[in-house]
């Protein structure tokens, strides 16, 4: 069993094709490993065992005769407790959905299902993914397997911790202010947040939305490649959804590009940034070099980012949240009604400013691009925290306003 929560998502995959092991045993290992490390970090409050093994069962009895490359060969994984898996307690992390057993499932996790995957659980998430530190009032707090008494980040933070601890193999998150990417960083995974459309994400009240976004988690790079073939494709009922990549992601990870030029920056020109993540980031920036790549220390202009962000995921919000705060504000956390209220006391004015200032930056980033292949910079301004504070107030004397202003260096780049 050990030996089988150690694997890569790739290498259990090959392993799963030639039939070496079944899917039956991996969903096994799986359920010792939660059994014996989530008492401990929470990273797991439901599972679903019962309907994986009947998925699997299925799976093995039927076996499809010409899979497609992106097939997962009956690979367990944990969805995040934002998606629907048909049958399987959904919470949201709000008391308001505690007792929420959907009769269908997300649209990424009908795509994922076809594509070979078995759920086994849903990951913990803050109430509604709302914050950079994954606590809500229906299971409590996800901790991080490198330090209990830490933070997993969030709001992916469920799907990070388990990846750590070799619960699941790939594991899916989401992204609108740093979710996928933060809790990825506290618990030394790997965390990607696709373009828009990448992975089709629904039934969403705003389906044309951009901002918030689907995507893939795993242990390493390759395995994030492998989960993000998996998503990808059209779904009819998501808009923004669109066709499959002509060459896989697994592809692209397997034939590496040595970028000619690579821009670095500590903070993007915004940010308060402790001095152990700038001197851990630098160095890795740093290391680019080996390969022959010029590296030097450079941005777009991000100063009008936050403010941009801010409001329009405050809008978002009491779009999609706002007939809520009316009937259930009792059982919400003053987080994420704060951010409702903060969006339904925006004028059209205010909407109209930050929608033409985004386009602006838009088209600065784009400029930047034409002379640097990536932009790296820290994930986050500070290392993981204790798990009881709810979200970080101060950092380098700087005072933060609200319980997102300390994402700033994710919600600039979304």
């Amino acid at each position: 069993m050990d030996e089988l929560v150690r694997l890569t998502a790739k290498k259990a995959v090959d392993l799963l094709k030639c039939g070496e092991i079944s899917p039956m045993e991996l969903i096994d290992a799986a359920a010792q490993r939660i059994s014996e490390t989530d008492d401990a970090i929470n990273a797991m409050p439901t599972l679903c065992f019962e309907r994986a093994r009947s998925h699997a069962e299925k799976m093995i009895t039927s076996r499809i005769s010409d899979p497609p490359d992106c097939y997962l060969h009956g690979l367990p994984i944990a969805v995040k407790d934002l998606n629907d898996v048909a049958g399987v307690r959904s919470t949201l992390g709000s008391p308001i959905y505690a007792d929420n057993i959907p009769d269908c499932s997300d649209y990424m996790v009908e795509i994922l299902e076809g594509n070979g995957a078995i759920v086994i659980g849903k990951s913990n998430t803050p109430e509604f993914g709302a914050g950079g530190n994954t606590f809500n009032e229906v299971f409590g707090a996800t901790r991080n397997p490198w330090d209990t008494s830490m933070t997993a980040g969030g709001s992916s933070g469920g799907a990070a911790a388990a990846l750590a601890t070799g619960q699941v193999w790939l594991a899916t998150g989401s992204d609108l202010a740093g979710s996928l990417r933060i809790p990825a960083s506290y618990c030394s995974v790997v965390g990607l947040r696709p373009t828009p459309g990448r992975v089709a994400y629904g039934p969403d009240p705003l389906p044309f939305g951009t901002l918030s976004v689907e995507g893939p988690m795993g242990r390493t790079v390759g395995d994030v490649a492998l989960m993000l073939d998996a998503q990808t494709g059209i779904h009819f009922d998501d808009p923004r959804s669109f066709p499959k990549p002509e060459e896989p992601f697994i592809s692209a990870v397997n034939q590496p590009v040595v970028p000619r030029r690579v821009s670095y920056s500590p903070d993007l020109g915004i940010a308060p940034v402790v001095r152990e993540v700038r001197e851990i980031c630098a160095k890795a920036a740093e290391s680019f070099s080996g390969i022959g790549t010029v590296v030097e220390e450079a941005c777009p202009d991000f100063q009008d980012a936050e403010e941009i962000f801010q409001v329009l995921r405050a809008d978002g919000f009491a779009a999609e949240f706002g007939d809520l705060i009316v009937e259930h504000r009792d059982k919400m956390k003053p987080e994420l009604i704060w951010n409702i209220e903060k969006g339904l006391a925006l004028t059209c004015e205010d909407v109209r400013r930050a929608r033409l200032a985004q386009g602006e930056l838009y088209h600065r980033v784009a400029e930047f691009f034409q002379s640097t292949d990536l932009l790296l910079c820290p994930a986050v301004v500070a290392p993981p925290f204790k798990v009881d504070i709810r979200y970080l107030t101060e950092v380098e004397d700087v005072e933060f306003n609200s319980y997102i202003d300390w994402l700033v260096l994710t919600y600039a780049i979304t």
